[in-house]
């Protein structure tokens, strides 16, 4: 049954933290289908031009004390008074940090014992300034409180790692990824295992869009079976959202669903799809090519077609604030590879880079905007949204990581 209730409306608005009043609003158009409400951008944005980011503080050196030497960041995140805890997943540590970047106290350590982490993969935060890591290789959650003495350990069977986050929401509950392995595919399907606050399993839940079957190529020779994914092609893209449900899509079109208490708002937006060149859909099928004769020689392509132009967004980030930041996907262009290396196979002389852009919607869908980050912003893992701040790692030419705090800010405009 279709209820709609059709608006074009644009919208004045002052950019927030910017101090740059905008005359004109984006274009919107506004539509009720069921218990579905559709936010759709026509054209324009609140803030009525692109956005940068402007780098305010550094945490991490390339030499200095132990505490501020990063071996591999695998989470960040910022508690209400903007205390930083970094996650070294190669240390084993949780490291927190003071607003202006001044060491507070480090968390676990190498272990199986009490507090320790064996193979950690992700943290979060949890109400009241505790701390929680997946942990799989100790089977556990480990929670660690703000006082020295306070720690909670939940178990939880692990039967895969995962690269993915580990999401808490504001109701202090916590969700970690699992996989269901006893589907059809033989590959499993993504689950996520819901704990409340006090560390008691609530339930297992299938994220959105769980049927949805990526375009895939596929190689098998006696006991090697080995599938990669067509390049560019759809994939269902989901993250937890702050509010404890779930954001979404699939990326074949620029439709996003934020569930909400009474049903669904999709937040859509007109775009210029990005093309794939056709030197850049050559050099990602040789690069299938590649990787998939490491495990079956001599296997040529014999998929699908590369799509000509790129999904519109390939990450759903969302933020303490509510906001939804859509990465979207640009244009590339090929640049020389300074780390070629001529013995791995995998690697080529030439790569192709796509700058960084994503786009920023209120949680009532309204486009704030685009934002291009600086070429040193990484993100992976995710970055910490809340308003104009962003909390990211960033990666200088020797390859050492930071913790860096930007701000949001318009870039020159006439």
């Amino acid at each position: 049954m279709r209820d709609s209730r059709f608006a074009v409306f644009s919208v004045a608005f002052v950019a927030c933290g910017t101090g740059a009043e905008v005359s004109r609003g984006p274009q919107v158009v506004t539509d009720t289908v069921g218990d579905t409400i559709i936010v759709r951008t026509l054209s324009g944005s609140v803030w009525g031009r692109d956005a940068t980011l402007v780098p305010e503080l550094s945490i991490g050196e390339m030499d200095g004390p132990e505490e501020y030497l990063f071996g591999r960041v695998g989470s960040i995140a910022v508690d209400d008074d903007r205390n930083v805890y970094v996650f070294d997943q190669q240390a084993r540590e949780v490291r927190t940090f003071d607003a202006d970047g001044g060491f507070l106290r480090t968390l676990g350590g190498p272990g199986q014992g009490p507090g320790e982490l064996q193979r950690p993969e992700a943290m979060a935060l949890l109400p009241g300034r505790r701390v929680v890591v997946r942990d799989p290789g100790n089977a556990r959650l480990q929670v660690y409180g703000p006082d020295e003495e306070s720690l909670e350990e939940w178990p939880y069977v692990a039967a895969f790692y995962s690269n993915r986050p580990l999401w808490t929401d504001d109701q202090g509950r916590t969700y970690v990824a699992a996989r269901d392995l006893s589907d059809s595919s033989g590959f499993g399907r993504d689950l996520l295992a819901v704990f409340d606050p006090d560390g008691t399993p609530r339930d297992t839940i299938v994220p959105p869009h769980g049927n949805f079957e990526a375009e895939t190529v596929t190689a098998e020779r006696e006991s090697a079976r080995v599938t990669y994914g067509v390049p560019f092609a759809p994939q269902a893209i989901w993250a937890v959202h702050p509010n404890g449900r779930f954001v979404s899509g699939i990326s074949s079109r620029y439709s996003i669903d934020l569930e909400v208490p009474d049903g669904v708002l999709r937040i859509e937006r007109v775009y210029s799809p990005a093309r794939v060149f056709p030197r850049e859909a050559d050099h990602a099928r040789a690069r299938t090519e590649r990787g998939i004769g490491m495990s079956v020689p001599g296997w040529t392509w014999d998929g699908p077609s590369i799509p000509e132009t790129k999904p519109p967004f390939t990450a759903l980030l969302p933020g303490q604030d509510g906001r939804i930041r859509v990465r979207v996907s640009t244009e590339a262009r090929e640049v020389e590879n300074e780390g070629h290396d001529p013995d791995n196979p995998l690697s080529t002389p030439f790569v192709w880079r796509s700058p960084l852009r994503f786009d920023v919607f209120e949680a009532d869908g309204t486009y704030l905007g685009a934002v291009n980050p600086p070429e040193d912003f990484s993100f992976n893992p995710s970055p910490v949204f809340d308003g104009d701040d962003v909390w990211a790692v960033s990666r200088d030419d020797l390859g050492i990581q930071r913790v860096v705090r930007y701000r949001i800010t318009l870039e020159p405009g006439p």
